[in-house]
Formats: structure tokens, C-alpha cells, sequence
């Protein structure tokens, strides 16, 4: 992210300008192409690019490294009350973002979230956990709330995150009892019940929070 971010900066670009393609950002950062989308769709995601089909990603408003980043941290020491305060946030944002999406998911949400699903419990049954594709589950969701804010906020507290999906407290089969409510909460959303969406969602966040104070001990 910081070395996309700078290489944009310091090519002076203004809002409304198109930035380098991923071909261009690829060579001028020594990068892998998927390095560069996942870059491009955390901007994207925070409301600092847009992408316009056959024409380019442009830049929405200016960037630098301290407009990019919400100075959020966990204390590997303090990981398991970090976590839970997290979750009070959590229940307030994302049973709203999931009654939302509900109300107002288009065809092309419903394809995106499907997607994101089935790659998701396509990990979790290799491997017995899938946090990263969990949290893009979730982000799917926040984007078809067609409210910019719910996406954003979540973004920027994904980097504090992403080193704890990797091995949550050592143990492989974390949140692993949430995952059937995935995909009930997908079809909740599908069918447009608002109230079942709440109800998924609060069960999701209820077992995480359970396995944070249990595997945490």
C-alpha cells in the first residue's frame, strides 16, 4: 500500500487525473499484478480512486501516506481485549451494513458477495480457517450498502488485522462454528429479510466473540 501510495504522490497527480496503469505501477514498483489490484481496491474501497470501465482508474481526491491510514494498532500483548473492544464497533456497524444490504443489494452485489462466499468456504475447507476471505465476505457486504462509509471504515481497519488472520491465538479452527452462518446470512440478504440478516450477523459476531475469550485463556 505505502509504496503505491508514494509512487502516486510523487507523480504530482491531481484529483480527476488518470493514475498509471497496473502495467505501468508493476514496473515502477518491482510488484506482482495482484499486489497492485488488491492496492488499487483498498483506494477504490476508501473512496480515493475510482476505476471507469474502458477508460482507466482515476484519481478522487488527493493522497498521501497520512490520508490512507487510520492510526490503528493492536498490542500483540493485548490482542484478545483489543479484539473484543473491536466487536462492540463491529455489532453496531455491520448488523446495519447487513440490514442495508438487504434493503438496497443490486444483481451485480448478489454475484460479488456470492463470490466472495464461495471463495471463502472454499478455504475454510482446505485449510480450516479463512480470515482474509472473511473479511472480504464482509467488505462485499459493506459495498452493497451503496453507502461509501461502511467500506471505508472497514478498510482502514483491515491492516491492523491482516497479521492476526494469519494465525488467530495458533489455533487453525478459530471462528470455525460461524461459518454455516455465512452463507445463512447471504441468503437472508438475497431475500431481502432485513431482520434475518441482523439475526446472522449478531450470530457470527457472537461465536467470535465466544473463541476470542475461550482460545485467548
Amino acid at each position: 500500500m505505502n509504496a503505491v501510495v508514494d509512487y502516486i504522490e510523487r507523480s504530482g497527480l491531481a484529483p480527476g487525473d488518470r493514475i498509471p496503469t497496473e502495467r505501468q505501477l508493476m514496473e515502477a514498483l518491482a510488484v506482482g499484478r495482484s499486489t497492485v489490484r488488491e492496492v488499487l481496491g483498498q483506494l477504490q474501497a476508501l473512496g480515493i480512486v475510482e476505476t471507469r470501465k474502458g477508460s482507466g482508474t482515476y484519481l478522487l481526491r488527493p493522497i498521501s501516506l497520512d490520508t490512507v491510514h487510520l492510526p490503528l494498532s493492536i498490542d500483540a500483548a493485548t490482542v484478545r481485549d483489543a479484539l473484543l473492544q473491536t466487536l462492540d464497533i463491529r455489532r453496531g456497524l455491520e448488523v446495519e451494513a447487513s440490514a442495508l444490504a438487504a434493503l438496497r443489494r443490486t444483481d451485480a452485489d448478489i454475484a460479488n458477495m456470492s463470490e466472495k462466499l464461495e471463495l471463502m468456504e472454499s478455504v475454510h475447507l482446505t485449510k480450516g480457517t479463512a480470515g482474509r476471505e472473511d473479511l472480504a465476505f464482509h467488505l462485499s457486504i459493506y459495498a452493497a450498502t451503496h453507502n461509501p462509509l461502511f467500506p471505508q471504515i472497514l478498510e482502514q481497519m483491515r491492516e491492523a488485522f491482516e497479521s492476526f488472520f494469519d494465525e488467530p491465538f495458533d489455533r487453525p479452527d478459530f471462528a470455525r462454528r460461524s461459518f454455516p452462518f455465512h452463507r445463512q446470512l447471504f441468503d437472508a440478504i438475497v431475500a431481502r429479510d432485513v431482520e434475518l440478516a441482523r439475526e446472522k450477523t449478531l450470530a457470527i459476531l457472537a461465536i467470535t466473540e465466544e473463541d476470542i475469550k475461550d482460545m485467548s485463556q
